[in-house]
């Protein structure tokens, strides 16, 4: 009997030890005032990364694919495949914060071939314990890569899922990566969230800009249907848009604003604007120019000033900054391309790196009265 009272103390012990550390992983509460009193907030993060030619090893369209398979060019074998599978996932793992330390709730991804290797990453031990989702969807991309998303369950779930292909007038041949739109409830509050790859710069920026201005359009039009179905809801748009801030695709197509002051409810602010061009940070370099082309640009009724100015209530989410993930592990150390993304090949070299593209992230904020202290509300 003695001895099995021990056993029930231990457990009883051990079972008090684990809650403890579960509750060490919720997200953290914060305190703010407002006119109603003092308030707590949770920090929420979002995320994008151009996962940069993320391939299995099986030749699929005897084409591109074939440079990324054992007897292509890359001699893209198992090894590489899973060193390159090892360090996304521990580039993901990074992104989580001391105040968000479950990592982004979402995290939106682009060029990757299938929904196979998302499945290895997020299987992956340095963030199988988040117990990410996938949202997935074969484009019709003449390079085989696709947009996609990783979500938490625990504090993103799942209303609807959308695809949108990108047609250029006269241009019927034209292939490039569909749009995802998810929307969902983010700790309980509805947002819809679009997730791109725009048409690239290949032939010259400036000859290319129309196929980027018809992708901002699209995105557009998918975001008025949004608000036409439920004007409340928040909208983030996501993606590697091979543009920056300042070009007319995200500037007079889409019309992301650079200051709070000139976005409406129903417009968009693009918080990485200034970014690039006050801090000179960007997300990718090429020939020593740097450039801010993964962007996550938020609806103007996510951004505070623009709800007081509307009288708008609801959501109940506020835009706090937005952060370009480049730590020195992302980074070349050597050679001439020191503190740029470290990609997995340069010159057919392979460098068993990350990405030429750095991680960018956004962090919300939700308010909770004190009387509501479920940091974690069940969706």
């Amino acid at each position: 009997m003695k001895r099995q009272l021990t056993i029930l103390v231990i457990a009883l012990l051990a079972s008090v030890f684990t809650l403890t550390a579960q509750e060490r992983k919720r997200p953290d509460l914060l305190t703010g005032h407002d006119k109603e009193g003092e308030f707590k907030f949770l920090p929420i993060g979002v995320a994008f990364y151009n996962l940069e030619n993320l391939f299995d090893t099986i030749n699929n369209n005897d084409k591109y694919d074939f440079e990324f398979s054992p007897q292509g060019a890359r001699q893209w074998d198992s090894r590489k495949y899973w060193s390159k599978i090892n360090n996304m996932a521990y580039a993901i793992s990074q992104l989580a914060t001391e105040r968000t330390p479950y990592g982004p709730a979402v995290i939106g991804v682009s060029e990757i071939e299938n929904i196979t290797v998302l499945q290895d990453l997020v299987k992956n031990e340095a963030i199988a314990k988040w117990n990410l989702q996938i949202v997935h969807h074969d484009s019709p991309d003449r390079r085989g890569v696709d947009v996609g998303f990783l979500y938490n369950p625990r504090f993103f779930k799942v209303l609807n899922v959308t695809h949108h292909r990108l047609f250029i007038e006269n241009e019927p041949e034209f292939l490039t990566r569909d749009q995802t739109c998810m929307t969902g409830l983010l700790f309980g509050e509805k947002v819809s969230l679009i997730v791109n790859h725009w048409p690239s710069r290949l032939g010259g920026e400036e000859r290319s800009a129309y196929k980027r201005e018809a992708a901002a359009a699209l995105c557009k039009q998918i975001a008025d249907s949004l608000w036409a179905d439920d004007p409340n809801q928040a909208i983030i748009i996501m993606g590697d848009l091979n543009d920056d801030p300042h070009n007319s695709s995200c500037s007079k197509v889409l019309g992301a604003v650079r200051y709070k002051e000139e976005a409406t409810a129903h417009g968009f602010y693009n918080p990485w604007w200034n970014k690039l061009e006050k801090e000179g940070i960007g997300s990718l370099a090429y020939k020593g120019q740097w450039n801010l082309f993964d962007q996550i640009i938020i609806s103007g009724n996510l951004v505070r000033e623009v709800r007081e100015m509307e009288k708008i209530h609801q959501p109940n989410l506020t835009y706090s900054r937005c952060e370009v993930w480049n730590r020195d592990f992302l980074k070349g150390q050597e050679g001439n391309r020191v503190g740029y993304p470290l990609r997995t090949f340069s010159a057919g070299v392979f460098l068993n790196g990350y990405s030429d593209h750095f991680p960018t992230q956004i962090f919300l904020s939700k308010k909770i009265r004190p009387r509501n202290r479920d940091a974690a509300p069940k969706n």
